[in-house]
């Protein structure tokens, strides 16, 4: 009896720890595309930067749903049992919600495929969405740090 005690516990850590990895897999892709993005100044007239902008907008939603339709919604289906986890989920899925909804507001905006008419406005909104965007991973990084999970 034990051993599937154990087994069901180390099952569902590995399972969270799947969930950690594609989180952070689908975030390094999205700031690499950011970080590209971001050096193409200026953005307003380079030629290539609606190209890149709408593969920056499509991994910018996949992360945030990877993190909200994964991570997320593991905790709202009661899967997390370690209350050390729970708290720190408390209290970071607030302003987590705040900023994704700073994505998604980004994200119809700039989503415009290689139509883009706004992109006078897209150097400031890129750079106050790091901003956001750093906070965000400064939280879920708490979050992922009490799951015990090692950066590689």
């Amino acid at each position: 009896m034990t051993e599937t005690i154990e087994a069901s516990s180390t099952d569902k850590r590995g399972r969270s720890l799947v969930m950690i990895d594609r989180l952070v897999e689908s975030r390094t892709e999205m700031l690499s595309i950011y970080s590209n993005l971001a050096n193409m100044k200026p953005l307003n007239s380079n030629a290539d930067a609606p190209m890149l902008l709408q593969e920056f907008c499509e991994a910018l939603v996949d992360y945030a749903a990877n993190a909200h339709f994964q991570l997320y919604r593991y905790f709202a289906e009661g899967k997390e049992r370690r209350q050390q986890i729970l708290d720190i989920a408390d209290r970071i899925y607030p302003r987590i919600l705040e900023i994704t909804n700073i994505v998604l507001d980004f994200n119809d905006k700039y989503d415009c495929g290689d139509h883009c008419s706004a992109l006078n406005e897209l150097e400031a909104d890129l750079s106050q969405l790091g901003e956001y965007l750093a906070d965000r991973i400064e939280l879920e990084d708490k979050l992922i740090a009490a799951f015990g999970y090692k950066f590689g």
